[in-house]
């Protein structure tokens, strides 16, 4: 299965939808700003362009997809003010996979357009221009040397495809009861998850090379793990309790246990020692600093103004981001029984459990 051709996040501003539940990906937005903030200051010291380009890599849709955009625009006018300089023209870039929900974000570009205005001038309109560009991020996007800025964020963890190599001689699936790597899966699994990221992350740093300018940079954030160990609870636990209420549907004839043994998900949630083994032979980028924070599962709980518990509150948050895949391999037909099953494990889990999610934070610019 290949990420390009399934996954989007849920449409639309639905109940399931990823509009309603991306707070988990909100808070993850807002701990990565300072390293974002600092990214452009340092672009606008050393190269003061006239026109500056940005991508937006995996933008999805909702209220979080024109934050990011409008918090970089505002720190880039900030500090042209501080620096007492013009107001570089902003090219900005918003890049997701093609079944992505472009309309609700257009739908959006009216009020994003007339609160900048009412902030920063009329002339606004004139010196920023909004694009979308669909694709794949493993490969070119964009011409050569057109990007100052390329910030990603909770994207990178997705693959270009689950690994190749899961399955045996006879067609039969290497991690049988699971849906991503696990404590119980043998190291072959192990193996081939790492060679698939390793192999997707270079090819996105050898495409990203290509795309900016010298001196310029990428802020990434991603889910992934502290331990050197990809079986750790904090990177898949949420996995092995979904692979858990698919087998429960199993072991009731409601899911065909060969389709859930062969479904293994696209994502990897790397070590920051791995991402920094790959950018060091890849050789086009410098790392500036990295961090890692800590995410509850539930994180936004506080928002919420009815009695949600945090079981369902999670299984809301990993529908909307999964539904897609799943609907594609098993069927719609199990996809509510599967998440109300998965918010009853998700429930019991937490309270026992106060499992996060570790969220990474990189920052790279361009070697000249």
């Amino acid at each position: 299965m290949e990420t390009v051709e399934v996954l989007h996040m849920n449409k639309g501003v639905g109940e399931t939808s990823y509009a309603m539940n991306s707070t988990v990906q909100n808070k993850i937005i807002y701990v990565t700003n300072p390293a974002t903030k600092k990214a452009i200051v340092e672009i606008l010291c050393s190269s003061r362009p006239m026109r500056m380009g940005i991508a937006d890599l995996g933008c999805s849709s909702g209220p979080n997809a024109l934050r990011v955009i409008s918090e970089i625009v505002d720190v880039v006018h900030a500090n042209s003010r501080v620096l007492d300089c013009p107001v570089p023209e902003l090219v900005v870039h918003l890049n997701d996979l093609f079944t992505n929900d472009f309309n609700t974000v257009f739908d959006s570009l009216p009020s994003f357009y007339k609160t900048q205005r009412q902030e920063k001038g009329n002339e606004f309109g004139s010196t920023c221009f909004v694009s979308a560009v669909p694709g794949s991020f493993y490969g070119r996007l964009f011409p050569s040397k057109s990007l100052h800025l390329v910030h990603s964020s909770s994207s990178l963890h997705w693959l270009s495809q689950a690994p190749l190599d899961l399955k045996d001689g006879w067609g039969r699936g290497l991690n049988k009861g699971k849906i991503y790597i696990s404590k119980s899966s043998p190291q072959c699994v192990l193996d081939a998850y790492l060679r698939q990221f390793q192999n997707d992350f270079s090819l996105f740093l050898q495409s990203r090379s290509q795309e900016i300018v010298a001196g310029g940079y990428m802020v990434l954030s991603l889910m992934g793990r502290q331990s050197m160990d990809p079986t750790t609870p904090h990177c898949c636990y949420q996995w092995e309790l979904l692979a858990q209420a698919l087998m429960s549907m199993v072991s009731e004839g409601l899911v065909e246990e060969k389709k859930l043994d062969s479904f293994d998900a696209p994502y990897y949630a790397p070590c920051i020692e791995e991402m920094k083994l790959e950018i060091e032979k890849e050789g086009s980028f410098m790392v500036v600093c990295h961090e890692a924070y800590e995410i509850n599962w539930d994180a936004g709980m506080e928002q919420q103004s009815d009695s949600t518990s945090s079981g369902e509150l999670v299984a809301r948050t990993i529908r909307a981001v999964v539904e897609s895949m799943l609907e594609f391999h098993f069927g719609s037909h199990i996809i509510d029984e599967v998440f109300r099953r998965y918010a009853k494990l998700v429930e019991e889990h937490l309270s026992k459990n106060r499992t996060k999610y570790i969220n990474l934070v990189i920052s790279l610019v361009k070697r000249n």
